[in-house]
């Protein structure tokens, strides 16, 4: 199982903390966002020129808001992490912004074509990491003899798909936003993701990036998330 090991996982965040900090702060001429990587393309076409975007798996920006980052607004493909946070006091309460569905990921022409094969012998899978959502979503759609299977453990979901596009592995359980260019399947029992938006406590700039999240939360930023093949949050 490719694992990536504890001290270069460690340097790693280490890393992306010290980025994220140096971005942060708030009050500035632009708001500074940190959300899912699932979430590049619609929140691209919805903040524009006007939104510093940084990316990640949920799990990674929600520690790094806990060990004291502070961009403007936080959104997560769970509710879980931002709720967390706001128990915490580190958010205030987040807003459903949209939901997508687990998939399973293939080449054409590979040696998985039904989900059914995720189960045989020799099949590499590659999925998010436990603590990552698309990962705990993950494990909620596997058998047990397919999550035996898992071969590769990554910190979010575009890793799991340049995996599959690379040939690595055999299948990758990603969400249906990102299999262009790959076939999907689904999975017997549909697992569904709902994103999440919290403005972060802390922010200079707090009725700004309100309204960043009214409006990823309504008309703008939901025609955006539809267009990339997100659905609008349930009623």
């Amino acid at each position: 199982m490719r694992l990536a090991p504890p001290l270069a996982a460690m340097a790693l965040a280490a890393a992306t903390l010290a980025s994220v900090l140096a971005g942060c702060g708030g009050g500035g001429d632009k708001l500074t966002v940190s959300a899912a990587t699932s979430l590049k393309a619609p929140l691209a076409e919805y903040a524009g020129d006007e939104v510093n975007l940084s990316f990640g798996g949920s799990d990674q920006l929600a520690a790094q808001i806990r060990a004291g980052a502070r961009p403007d607004v936080f959104v997560s493909a769970d509710e879980e992490l931002p709720a967390a946070l706001h128990r915490e006091g580190l958010v205030e309460r987040p807003v459903r912004i949209g939901r997508n569905r687990l998939v399973v990921a293939v080449a054409e022409g590979g040696r998985v074509r039904r989900f059914e094969d995720l189960a045989r012998p020799g099949i590499r899978i590659a999925a998010g990491a436990p603590s990552v959502p698309v990962g705990a979503y993950a494990r909620r759609a596997l058998p047990e003899a397919a999550e035996r299977n898992i071969v590769s453990q990554e910190p979010d979901v575009g890793a799991v798909v340049a995996r599959v596009r690379s040939g690595a592995v055999d299948a990758g359980l990603v969400y249906a936003t990102d299999v262009a260019g790959l076939r999907a399947i689904e999975p017997p029992k549909p697992v569904e993701a709902v994103y999440a938006a919290a403005v972060v406590e802390g922010t200079e700039d707090r009725e700004r990036a309100r309204r960043f999240v009214r409006g990823l939360a309504g008309r703008p930023g939901r025609e955006a998330l539809e267009r990339a093949g997100f659905r609008p949050p349930a009623p």
